[in-house]
């Protein structure tokens, strides 16, 4: 069975971001918003099923910021219209005038004014990195921030957008195996990034493999229920990139934050693509990954 339609969980959750307002204050870069790098006074809303959510997690626990910027979890499943969430809607109403639009995570909040800061993912990290970010790896380096904006495009454009893009076109559309072809030239490409290196920029950690990391979950716990059998086979025949994958997901920060079963009831509660059969051909056993003793929390059977 192949699949005949985009309107799933990622194509309504990139609409609902397109239609919001743009809540972009920064911390620290300027000092006229008032927003100042202190410890306590910022909180983060995130959900653990919401890729851009995940990333953000990630940068929190890898920077040991759980003393200093609290995280405030919201239900797997959006419980509001346009993915949004009921316990954001005064937060958002509080920060625009008469705002109408979608109340969606992730936000960062100012709890001293009980306004949004940002509701901007890459913003966010941004922020978290450089104005927080006094433990851990430096994920921001100065001489890697241009390789990292670029890995963030293809990851977003050449990986994220080609896989939805080929799964809602179905396997007989002839736009398919354009799509499709995009998704595995990037794949080959990063998989011959990583054989010389543990990670994507050299030996230190940095938030292009937080990215990249996330989209590989996304490709095989949301995308493949899009794709053909074959297609995932081949996606799964780089296998640098998924042993890099599991890798990561080894690590605390990372493996964590995974919630399988978040993931999917989200995915399945917003999806109304037909399923192909790519869906039966897992790449990475994520639920076998585990940090310090935990398991990650297995998908639920569809």
């Amino acid at each position: 069975m192949t699949s005949t339609s985009t309107s799933d969980a990622s194509a309504a959750e990139t609409s609902a971001a397109a239609t919001a307002p743009a809540f972009r204050g920064r911390i620290g870069s300027d000092m006229r918003s008032g927003h100042y790098p202190v410890p306590h006074r910022y909180r983060l809303y995130l959900s653990p099923s919401c890729p851009h959510c995940l990333g953000i997690a990630i940068t929190h626990s890898l920077l040991d910021l759980g003393d200093t910027l609290p995280v405030t979890p919201l239900p797997a499943v959006p419980d509001a219209p346009e993915c949004g969430y009921a316990a954001l809607r005064p937060l958002y109403e509080a920060s625009a005038h008469q705002y109408r639009g979608p109340a969606t995570a992730p936000v960062l909040s100012d709890d001293w004014t009980g306004r949004i800061v940002s509701t901007h993912a890459p913003d966010i990290l941004r922020d978290l990195a450089e104005r927080f970010g006094t433990r851990g790896p430096a994920l921001y380096p100065d001489h890697a921030r241009d390789a990292i904006n670029a890995l963030a495009r293809r990851c977003e454009q050449d990986l994220n957008q080609a896989a939805q893009h080929a799964g809602g076109l179905g396997s007989d559309h002839p736009g398919y195996e354009t799509a499709l072809g995009t998704l595995l030239g990037t794949l080959a490409s990063l998989e011959r990034r990583l054989a010389d290196r543990p990670y994507l920029l050299g030996d230190e950690l940095t938030a292009a493999d937080v990215q990249l990391w996330v989209t590989l979950v996304q490709l095989d716990t949301v995308h493949r229920w899009h794709l053909d059998a074959a297609a995932v086979q081949r996606i799964a025949g780089h296998r640098r990139l998924w042993s890099y994958a599991r890798r990561l997901a080894a690590l605390p920060a990372f493996g964590r934050h995974l919630d399988l079963d978040a993931i999917a009831r989200r995915h399945h509660a917003g999806c109304r693509g037909q399923e192909a059969a790519g869906a039966a051909v897992q790449i990475v056993d994520w639920a076998t990954a585990h940090t310090s003793g935990r398991h990650v929390t297995p998908a639920a059977p569809h």
